[in-house]
């Protein structure tokens, strides 16, 4: 990039960012790789399945307490700037907000794993996995963003990811020790959740102001449109993992898991870090000069695609090789759905940032419209696809799916750009 469009100040507080956060993906992806064949071996894949099955469960408490502040609220964070009063009003709003749906959340489970069979039976693993809900709500990601100082992210993180893994090789000897998995997931996503916490409040001085109701609802109204976008994208994206643990067995959930989980390394790493690591930095640059900001988004874009165009075939063919690696074992049915997800992949690569750009662009309705039009399309296409080939119908209803939200944000984003620039 030029210096014409990017600054040396900019690029340095980036780049800051954009390192500690893959500083932070390169080791949750490397610890997996380590632990997943040895897990593998010791609890089997009908147990593993089971577990990604109550993780897919409980993923969907963890976009409700997320409720779109990962977004909403880290673009509000990195426009106030150092207003110490305003920063702490927000961040006790949004905590209080957050604190409010964990407990619902946990009633709502209780009440499912009371009332339907399918998941009474298992009640221990789901209750167990609920404790990376709490974690998720403690530790103020969304405020680290904001504030541009995501290394405090990536330490935390880091040291609990390598404990995590050095507790899986102790604990766990054979299948009857599979709550074990969940329950140091959830233990140690909660001690990190409060070390997040307490760093916040120390190194930014913040201080808890109890909350009107006015105030908790300007929060809720701020981030609705991100909360059904968000909601939207996991309709067609985590509940892959969980319709094929509805309509298969636990043995195929496991498969379909695996193959996601190396699918979604490939995606996200270190794409999701620059991303996230450049959001804040181009709402500041946007909201001074919208020009400019354009300018960056594409320049940013073409770099991703062109990144999926040149990695995206070498993972194709060497597809066994990275089962391998990551399972222990190169099971035929994770290498071929690996491959047909490799083609979604390409789709959201070549997206990511303009779909972004919507937020950077105050367009949270539009954002929200193309999530709900995908989820209303994918949703019933995965079901519709499952029970017509297994689990590799989830991966191509995801290709299918991906394409769409492709092309029509393509479009928008094109008219969008045009109407600010002008022409």
């Amino acid at each position: 990039m030029t210096t014409k469009i990017i600054t040396h100040k900019e690029r340095k507080i980036v780049l800051g960012n954009f390192i500690s956060l893959t500083t932070l993906q390169g080791i949750s992806y490397i610890l997996p790789l380590v632990v997943l064949p040895y897990l593998i071996r010791v609890i089997g894949i009908e147990k593993f399945g089971l577990i990604a099955f109550a993780q897919s469960l409980v993923q969907y408490f963890m976009i409700l307490t997320d409720y779109g502040f990962s977004l909403s609220a880290t673009r509000t964070i990195s426009l106030i700037g150092e207003h110490k009063k305003k920063i702490s009003a927000l961040f006790s709003s949004v905590m209080t907000v957050k604190f409010i749906f964990a407990a619902a959340s946990f009633l709502i489970l209780c009440i499912i794993l009371y009332l339907v069979p399918k998941f009474k039976s298992d009640w221990m693993v789901y209750t167990l996995c609920f404790g990376s809900v709490i974690g998720n709500t403690l530790f103020p990601v969304w405020f680290f963003q904001g504030k541009e100082k995501m290394s405090y992210i990536a330490v935390v993180n880091v040291i609990s990811g390598i404990i995590y893994a050095i507790c899986i090789f102790i604990f766990i000897k054979g299948p009857e020790d599979f709550l074990l998995v969940p329950l140091l997931g959830s233990l140690l996503s909660i001690i990190s959740g409060i070390l997040g916490l307490y760093i916040a409040f120390k190194k930014f001085r913040l201080e808890f102001i109890m909350q009107k109701y006015s105030d908790i609802k300007k929060e809720l109204k701020t981030g609705w449109d991100i909360f059904i976008s968000i909601l939207a994208v996991n309709a067609y994206t985590t509940s892959r993992v969980f319709a094929v643990g509805l309509l298969t067995n636990n043995v195929f959930t496991g498969y379909y898991s695996l193959a996601e989980r190396v699918a979604n390394i490939i995606q996200t790493f270190p794409m999701d870090s620059f991303t996230r690591a450049v959001y804040p930095r181009i709402s500041n640059v946007f909201a001074k000069n919208k020009q400019r900001a354009i300018a960056i988004m594409y320049r940013i874009q073409d770099g991703i695609t062109l990144g999926f165009v040149i990695s995206l075939p070498i993972a194709y063919f060497i597809a066994p090789w990275i089962i391998t690696l990551a399972c222990g074992v190169a099971y035929k049915e994770v290498v071929f759905t690996l491959r047909l997800l490799l083609a979604a992949i390409f789709f959201v690569g070549a997206n990511n940032f303009k779909v972004q750009f919507l937020l950077v662009c105050g367009k949270q309705d539009l954002y929200a419209k193309i999530h709900v039009a995908a989820a209303l399309t994918g949703l019933p296409l995965i079901f519709i696809l499952i029970k017509q080939f297994s689990y590799a119908g989830a991966a191509l209803a995801t290709v299918l799916t991906e394409a769409g939200v492709f092309i029509i944000t393509s479009l928008i984003v094109e008219k969008l750009t045009k109407k600010i620039s002008g022409r």
